[in-house]
């Protein structure tokens, strides 16, 4: 047969017949038994080897890691700050006095966060010495009581309202976890009205102080009921105009070892917000 002749559809079709089995030889698929046989055991056994080196890796980290502590923590210098209730849109407090539900998701959002600083909830933490740090070595960890009537106005005891029906919104303040801080001197969370208002602030704790007593924080899984220290900020308004609006920042201080200056996070231990009021 020369190149020019092209092969009948028969011929292509026994071609294809005697590759995928050969009973001459016993090949299929142009291989022999043995030989199929001896490539899937290279096989099975080359990927087994892969895979038994993946496993030993992931458990030679495994043993590096603490299941209690995350190892590296050297990225979270300062803790940062976080308010409450959740805003609608970024960090945007706006309602109107003469509409109920335009303030009830507040209401709501500060009822469901305060619900684990009930006395009920808390009858089983520990009422700790103020002023010092609460160190523990395990291997029980208990918490330390943080009673709502520190929050006062705020507190949602005698106003359950929170200040929104009155018209003096409370916003509450606190600083994010971080194990094993044990903050230097008498850490506060200080706020200020920015902008050009005749709002007044109010803090509670008076001064916006926050207890040694909460530190240190020792991880969700050792310290799962720690409770962590509130400021409450209560801002009034003045009467003039329809409009009341108020810009306010908050910060740590009182700290030397909590920063609030970072080149790369300008928001670094603190948080601004602003509250829109309508008649």
């Amino acid at each position: 047969m020369t190149k020019t002749d092209k092969k009948s559809f028969n011929q292509s079709l026994a071609e294809w017949k005697l590759f995928i089995y050969n009973r001459t030889t016993g090949e299929f698929l142009g291989r022999t038994a043995k030989s199929w046989g001896l490539i899937l055991l290279f096989y099975l056994v080359f990927y087994g080897f892969l895979a038994a080196l993946f496993s030993f890796t992931v458990w030679a980290m495994l043993q590096t890691l603490n299941d209690e502590v995350p190892k590296y923590r050297d990225q979270i210098p300062s803790p940062g700050l976080m308010v409450f209730p959740k805003p609608v849109s970024a960090l945007d407090f706006s309602f109107s006095l003469s509409d109920l539900e335009s303030y009830q998701g507040y209401i709501d959002d500060l009822k469901k966060f305060l619900k684990p600083y009930g006395l009920e909830e808390q009858k089983n933490l520990t009422d700790c010495t103020s002023g010092t740090f609460f160190e523990q070595k395990g291997p029980e960890y208990t918490a330390c009581q943080f009673p709502l009537a520190l929050l006062e106005a705020c507190s949602g005891v005698d106003d359950p309202t929170f200040g929104y029906q009155e018209g003096k919104p409370c916003i509450l303040v606190k600083m994010n976890r971080i194990i094993g801080l044990k903050p230097q001197g008498e850490p506060r969370i200080d706020c200020i009205a920015k902008s050009e208002s005749t709002a007044f602030l109010s803090t509670y704790p008076s001064n916006g102080t926050i207890d040694l007593k909460y530190f240190p924080y020792y991880g969700k899984k050792l310290h799962g009921s720690y409770l962590q220290p509130l400021v409450a900020v209560q801002v009034s308004f003045g009467s003039d105009g329809d409009v009341k609006e108020v810009m306010v920042e908050c910060k740590i201080d009182g700290s030397p070892n909590l920063k609030t200056q970072n080149d790369r996070d300008k928001f670094l231990g603190r948080v601004a917000f602003k509250i829109t009021m309508h008649a």
